[in-house]
């Protein structure tokens, strides 16, 4: 079947037409990088991860974008509040871009650690000031801007009479002019409060800032992407995506900036979404102090969980449900998901031990397997459903345990279907779930037990176990050393 995939810009699923196939360009709003990234700042890179890694199976070539925000975020999405960059380095005491680079790094370091791929560009905001001051002088050039005292604002009534602001939110303009008021406190240039910034004026005391047409300041928030976006994948890219909480404001603002300026494009074919991460029911967030930071998580323990949890483990709990679908984060629900991912590591390890015993080419068992076979890809082809191609693969599992324990049942299954089988496995949790086998044992550990059990021997007079463990450890370089404060290890200098 071919592959679907919902679109919050129609509300419905459809048949994934590249733009230029078979290349495909995907783009997804990556962190401002002020603080250290929370448990929900994963898991739209774990789902695009799986997305471009599955993409890459079906034989697309895949541009992935992620970007950095480093400047332009403010605190209020109505152009209000202190940058969030600035706001950090002068509670840290140093400059804004060493907190964007440190923060980055770290943001870096934790997605490589859960696994995902690193993106083929991960454009700066502040790397891509030309580019964001072309595209606000295309927009004022078409009517859809106005400069104010050295800031430029996006003109939200008059595009909405050419176009409509808030398709993809499924938000009419009138809905939310009545959600605001008619002026917004230090909003007072603004036409309308419905306007957004596109270009703000520095303050004496602003850091951040770069010359332009209208005088010094630096880019709004929402600018960066749509002027990344479309250098990198040109005017209309196949998907472009993120959090749920980014539909409305950002992701509707972009769409407008694109078809404001010369592109007049939705500046992506498909838009993606993918849900909030809860914690008792509430959406996990900085400013509601719930959150779980990813560096604490892994070591635990961290927010409201008791006890760590190791990269792996949270990558199968994020992808065990549906990206659309909410998940609510708990200690009974990660070691459930600990569960589960052990069970997935111990099918690989089983796979090296089902060996065919027969060699017909069409046996009795074949179509069952292939049954199976066929269910894996079935969830992913379907809106990227992983919560289903993972119930498949323990269909499969328990199939393979029955082959593995059952010689009756391997003499019925003919070896080449099962070897696709295996094959098909190995595929799915590896190469596009991106599960790996992660070592649960600290190396350390595991050699002061080994060197009790030598202990213990030399105690016994067990010394052929003595020679043995000694031999042992000195096939991995370690030399055992028997001291009057009693036995050490050293490292082989042989």
């Amino acid at each position: 079947m071919p592959l679907s995939l919902y679109n919050t810009l129609t509300r419905k699923k459809e048949e994934f037409q590249p733009v230029h196939a078979p290349q495909v360009g995907v783009y997804l709003c990556g962190p401002t990088v002020y603080s250290e990234a929370h448990l929900g700042n994963a898991r739209g890179p774990v789902v695009f991860d799986v997305l471009t890694r599955y993409l890459r199976y079906l034989g697309y070539q895949v541009r992935y974008v992620r970007n950095i925000t480093d400047v332009g975020h403010l605190e209020s999405d109505a152009d209000t509040g202190e940058d969030k960059m600035e706001k950090a380095a002068r509670a840290a005491r140093v400059e804004p871009m060493q907190v964007a680079q440190h923060f980055a790094n770290r943001y870096r370091q934790n997605m490589l650690a859960l696994g995902c791929l690193p993106p083929d560009i991960e454009p700066q905001a502040s790397g891509h000031i030309t580019e964001q001051i072309g595209l606000i002088e295309e927009i004022v050039a078409n009517g859809f801007g106005y400069e104010v005292n050295g800031s430029v604002y996006f003109d939200v009534p008059r595009y909405n009479e050419a176009h409509r602001y808030g398709k993809l939110s499924n938000r009419s303009i009138e809905d939310q002019l009545g959600g605001t008021r008619d002026t917004l406190a230090g909003q007072d240039e603004k036409r309308s409060p419905l306007d957004f910034a596109l270009w703000k004026k520095a303050a004496p005391e602003h850091i951040m800032r770069w010359p332009s047409p209208w005088g010094e300041g630096f880019p709004g928030w929402h600018l960066e992407c749509s002027a990344m976006s479309r250098k990198y994948l040109g005017d209309l890219s196949d998907i472009h995506g993120g959090g749920l909480d980014l539909m409305f404001p950002h992701h509707e603002c972009e769409i407008a900036q694109c078809q404001a300026s010369h592109t007049h494009t939705d500046e992506s074919r498909v838009w993606m979404h993918n849900n909030m991460i809860t914690v008792n029911g509430t959406k996990m967030s900085k400013s509601l102090g719930n959150f779980v930071l990813l560096g604490e998580m892994f070591k635990g323990p961290a927010g409201p969980l008791v006890q760590g949890y190791s990269p792996m483990v949270v990558r199968f709990f994020l992808l065990q449900a549906h990206y659309r679908s909410p998940v609510d984060v708990s200690d009974d629900a990660l070691q459930a998901a600990r569960k589960g991912y052990r069970k997935l590591m111990n099918g690989l390890r089983l796979l090296e031990k089902l060996v065919p015993t027969s060699d017909e080419a069409k046996l009795p068992g074949d179509a069952d397997l292939r049954k199976l076979m066929a269910d894996l890809f079935a969830g992913l082809e379907d809106d990227l459903n992983t919560a289903r191609s993972i119930a498949s693969l323990f269909n499969l599992l328990r199939k393979f345990n029955t082959l593995a324990t059952t010689p009756a049942a391997l003499a019925e299954v003919s070896g080449a279907v099962l070897a696709e089988a295996v094959a098909a496995y190995r595929t799915l949790v590896v190469d596009i779930l991106g599960l790996q086998d992660e070592p649960r044992a600290n190396a350390e550990q595991l050699l002061e037990l080994t060197l009790s059990f030598y202990s213990e021997a030399k105690a016994d007079k067990a010394y052929d176990k003595v020679d043995l463990i000694r031999a042992a450890l000195k096939g991995q370089g370690i030399v055992i050393k028997d001291t009057k404060a009693g036995v050490e290890w050293a490292y082989s200098e042989e």
